[in-house]
């Protein structure tokens, strides 16, 4: 009789101490459902003033930009409401012009040559940057920096102080040169990215297997860094194809379509066919950027961190 108690004993205990446990997790949950509920009412009224804010902040910035495809299509030549009519006339006139088309050309060749170096430029200073030590890694990575802090009419005016001095002659190159300056902090940002995206192990697997660094370069890094590297052409791209100052201190006579579109802004009767013009960068513009920034996130790990 005395063994059996003894050993209900323990049983009773655990159960009690079970049943406490129970108990404690029962109020836990629900003290962390009130909370949760306490907290979930505020939730809303704590972010509504942010997100009011983050509205207005985006409609002050995009819907004055919808007016240009607006009254590109408006049967007159003034830019005022009410609205005359549809019409698809300044669209034809912009094709049709000579000097237009030859601006864009212009700018595409620019676009296209400082993408290419700014990119590869980029490319090679993020691996620096991800993959090596090196002492003084910040005050370096600050100068590379520096042309995006510099007021662009500043640097215009410094570079064409520079180009005159060397002797340059203004032209298409002299505005690659510029725009490559500024293009590639741009790439370096979404390269570093991308490399801080991947398992680093990868290259540290083919080094272990024999391969050299070049070789693991070309066959792990520049695979693996590829979407990042689109994304980089096509950011530096649009970049340079929308710059204005730094082209219009360095163009000489060779001009860009952003120049010409504000040589065009002192003739009234030609200003529907700049709105027209400007309508398709604007939408041009948006998805080159939008397609450049799918590429840069795909296949980026959560691991990834950032070496600047």
């Amino acid at each position: 009789m005395t063994d059996t108690t003894n050993a209900a004993a323990p049983k009773k205990k655990a159960a009690s101490m079970t049943a406490e446990a129970a108990a404690k997790d029962e109020r836990g949950s629900q003290d962390a459902g009130f909370v949760e509920s306490k907290h979930a009412g505020h939730h809303w009224s704590g972010e509504a003033p942010m997100f009011i804010y983050a509205v207005w902040y985006l409609a002050f910035l995009y819907i004055p930009v919808l007016f240009l495809p607006l009254f590109s299509f408006n049967d007159s030549i003034y830019v005022a409401f009410p609205l005359k009519g549809f019409t698809l006339q300044w669209y034809g006139d912009m094709v049709d012009n000579p000097a237009l088309l030859q601006a864009l050309e212009n700018s595409v060749k620019v676009g296209f040559s400082v993408a290419i170096a700014s990119t590869f430029l980029g490319l090679f200073a993020a691996k620096a940057m991800t993959r090596y030590y090196m002492p003084g890694k910040g005050p370096i990575t600050s100068f590379i920096m520096l042309p995006l802090v510099v007021p662009g009419i500043i640097l215009g005016i410094a570079l064409l102080v520079i180009s005159n001095t060397l002797g340059m002659e203004l032209s298409l190159f002299t505005i690659s040169l510029a725009h490559t300056l500024i293009g590639v902090p741009f790439a370096m940002l979404v390269m570093v990215s991308r490399l801080e995206g991947f398992d680093k192990n990868l290259e540290e697997a083919s080094l272990d297997l024999g391969e050299g660094s070049l070789q693991t370069f070309f066959r792990v890094t520049l695979p693996l860094a590829w979407p990042g590297i689109l994304a980089s052409v096509l950011l530096t791209f649009t970049i340079s194809f929308d710059e204005f100052i730094l082209a219009f201190f360095l163009a000489g006579n060779e001009v860009t379509l952003p120049i010409y579109i504000w040589s065009q802004l002192r003739f009234p009767n030609r200003l529907p066919m700049v709105l027209s013009l400007g309508a398709c960068v604007l939408v041009f513009s948006f998805f080159i950027v939008t397609f450049s920034e799918v590429m840069r996130r795909r296949g980026v790990g959560p691991q990834g961190g950032s070496a600047i």
